[in-house]
């Protein structure tokens, strides 16, 4: 008898399958996705890699810094430079415009950055608004089901910076990430990026990070992570772990730490944050 019923749930449940995916793929910003088919929350944050599964359609989510603090002291070349860099409440809000793709919006609400080249004797210390980066990220598969996904986001910053924050340029790129269930519970992450920046001109930076997480408790998880940046010939390499804390469904905290392995790299990145879906 009870194998029976084992057997029957187990058939309903498959044959739900494509009954909830045909209902959720015909959402859209004005028609949302019911809240009891939503898909686990799922972030771009706090680890580099970008996630391939896109927020539900006509869900919202807003993934924040409540800070994030840099470090580094270059010394490359003979330089001599000690800077920091603070940023406050710099948020991505997310909507669900169909069953496959969501459309971001960074902005990077508050930063303080300080310089001293001790080379020189400059000191400089400015603060204000950052800029702002619009995004779309595409689903391509393992939205909702199956041991893997993939995705696409292309993505273009616009120059509001004040007080010389930024570089007063539009730039973009185009970033691929890819996601899969490993055994013993653990899940895997990658990512490859592409960058179009200006410096004299426009030159190409290519990031790739590679990142692995793992359930602590039913409620904490863990993650360590590797991220190399290829910048004008100087190779740049960071390692990265952090926490992350479900409260409730729809909501997560997260802190970490960024570690760089090499002198180009910052020696230091800490930061902590907040998830929300609604």
């Amino acid at each position: 008898m009870v194998v029976k019923l084992c057997r029957s749930l187990v058939l309903t449940a498959l044959l739900a399958l494509p009954a909830v995916a045909a209902v959720k793929s015909g959402c859209s910003l004005l028609n949302r996705a019911p809240e009891s088919q939503l898909r686990d929350l799922a972030t771009d944050r706090p680890d580099l890699t970008e996630s391939p599964y896109t927020v539900d359609a006509g869900w919202w989510q807003m993934e924040m810094d409540f800070f994030s603090y840099t470090r580094d002291h270059d010394t490359a070349g003979g330089a001599n430079v000690k800077s920091t860099r603070l940023s406050v409440g710099t948020i991505n809000l997310k909507v669900g415009l169909t069953h496959k793709i969501d459309l971001q919006t960074v902005i990077e609400t508050y930063t303080r950055a300080h310089n001293d080249d001790y080379t020189v004797g400059t000191r400089e210390r400015v603060a204000g608004f950052g800029d702002v980066t619009s995004r779309l990220k595409i689903n391509f598969w393992g939205n909702d089901r199956g041991d893997s996904a993939f995705g696409l986001m292309p993505f273009v910053k616009w120059p509001t910076n004040q007080h010389g924050l930024g570089n007063k340029s539009v730039e973009g790129g185009v970033i691929v990430p890819y996601a899969r269930s490993l055994p013993g519970g653990w899940d895997m992450g990658a990512m490859t990026e592409l960058d179009l920046v200006r410096n004299d001109g426009y030159t190409t930076e290519w990031i790739n990070t590679l990142t692995f997480g793992h359930a602590l408790t039913a409620k904490l998880g863990g993650y360590l992570e590797l991220a190399t940046v290829l910048r004008g010939g100087a190779d740049i390499a960071a390692f990265d772990c952090g926490l992350t804390y479900k409260i409730g469904r729809h909501t997560q905290l997260d802190c970490g730490v960024n570690l760089g392995l090499t002198p180009r790299a910052d020696d230091l990145n800490l930061f902590t944050g907040l998830s929300v879906r609604f």
